[in-house]
């Protein structure tokens, strides 16, 4: 046997060897975390249906530290902060951190109202699902219990006849044979769930149902049915750069894996959802001269990516969050940072996000707190902008989150 043939075969059994103890090390890591039975009955104590199934050991996903001292009225949420450079389009994916596949905040009630409201003017361009997603919506809805009930034991629970309880709304409701999961969803997430599944012909996977509130530009009506390169359609440089990518990433996509990124722009306001017919919209085009510097808001869509262990579908869930722009001020290397992807990035990229209706009064602000920032030594003057190592967020976020 050559040496070359013995040191493959050697270093095959080295990978087989570490994929197989760290199957197990995680095996051992959720059974721990659920109890040495293996199942969630010690952990999920406010899940008492014994129709429920245990979705983190299915999945592979370590379940998240509960917060037993969770207050809804003082959470901050976390500041993210998902600015790149150099700008190159890519999805940015990073490993989610499994205690936060879903985040309350102090906006809860109110963002609650909000979608709602918007579910009851718009329709199914807002909750809408095609034939043969049921069996998708209803586990994403099972899931998304079973997360809250032991993230936030003390809003959250499930009792043995299947009512889930939500103490911070001091509601109830039945999720036995529940007809719109999605509707479940929005009248407790403050989130937007998309969910794909795979064209058996083709191999692509297509839009196939969701509640989206917080949709600007597009609404579930223009989207639904579609494959993911035509859902992507107004993405600068999606179909030369991702699409390939994308397609195959989908088909392998495991369980055990979910991912998070976040997309970002600058708003007048804290506009949720907005369509082309709004009245605003026209204002996203022209520069308004007297535009107040305190009326722009950053907004961070953050989103997670994820595979449902049984139907096999992959869900987007994404939750926008809005951040006064003058708070920058505070966050080291931010307004450099931000300065300089609004001066140099592609005009596709900038177009795409629409911020030539604030540039005019943010970039001269961000000049100017990058000057302060320097002035105290928080940023050194030679620093060149790059993506920061603590990205999605920057140095000393902490003193900014609350939970």
């Amino acid at each position: 046997m050559s040496i070359m043939v013995t040191t493959f075969l050697c270093v095959a059994f080295i990978v087989v060897a570490v994929s197989i103890v760290w199957k197990k090390r995680r095996t051992w890591l959720i059974r721990h975390a659920l109890g040495q039975s293996g199942t969630s009955k010690n952990l999920l104590a406010g899940i008492d249906s014994k129709d429920f199934t245990d979705y983190f050991a299915l999945t592979g996903v370590l379940p998240p530290k509960p917060l037993p001292d969770f207050d809804i009225d003082k959470a901050l949420p976390r500041p993210y902060r998902p600015f790149r450079w150099k700008y190159h389009q890519t999805m940015s994916f990073q490993a989610m951190d499994p205690d936060w596949w879903l985040e309350l905040e102090c906006t809860y009630r109110e963002r609650i109202a909000q979608r709602k409201r918007l579910y009851a003017q718009h329709g199914r361009n807002i909750i809408d699902m095609m034939p043969g997603s049921e069996n998708a919506c209803t586990e994403l809805a099972e899931m998304v219990i079973q997360f809250l009930c032991v993230r936030y034991p003390n809003q959250f629970s499930l009792d043995s006849s299947g009512i889930f309880h939500n103490r911070i709304l001091g509601r109830s409701f039945d999720t036995k044979g529940v007809k719109m999961p999605l509707e479940l969803l929005l009248e407790n997430v403050p989130e937007d769930f998309l969910l794909v599944q795979e064209d058996k012909e083709t191999g692509l996977y297509h839009f196939c149902a969701g509640v989206s509130a917080s949709a600007v530009g597009w609404n579930m009506s223009m989207k639904i049915g579609k494959a993911l390169h035509d859902v992507h359609g107004p993405v600068p440089y999606y179909k030369e750069k991702l699409q390939h990518s994308m397609d195959r990433y989908f088909v392998k996509m495991p369980c055990d894996k979910p991912i998070q990124r976040g997309s970002w722009s600058l708003e007048v306001g804290q506009p949720l959802y907005m369509q082309a017919d709004d009245i605003h919209w026209a204002a996203r085009s022209v520069q308004d001269p007297n535009l107040d510097i305190n009326d722009i808001y950053l907004r961070v869509d953050w989103q997670t990516l994820r595979r449902l262990p049984k139907s096999r579908a992959i869900v987007f869930n994404f939750k926008a969050l809005f951040t006064p722009v003058i708070h920058f001020r505070e966050e080291p290397f931010i307004p450099r940072l931000v300065g300089t992807v609004l001066r140099e990035a592609e005009k596709p990229f900038m177009e795409y996000k629409s911020t030539f209706h604030i540039a005019h009064k943010v970039i001269p602000a961000l000049e100017v707190w990058a000057q302060e920032q320097e002035e105290k030594g928080w940023v050194p003057k030679d620093w060149a902008s790059r993506t920061l190592e603590e990205n999605p967020f920057y140095p000393g976020w902490q003193l900014h989150h609350r939970y």
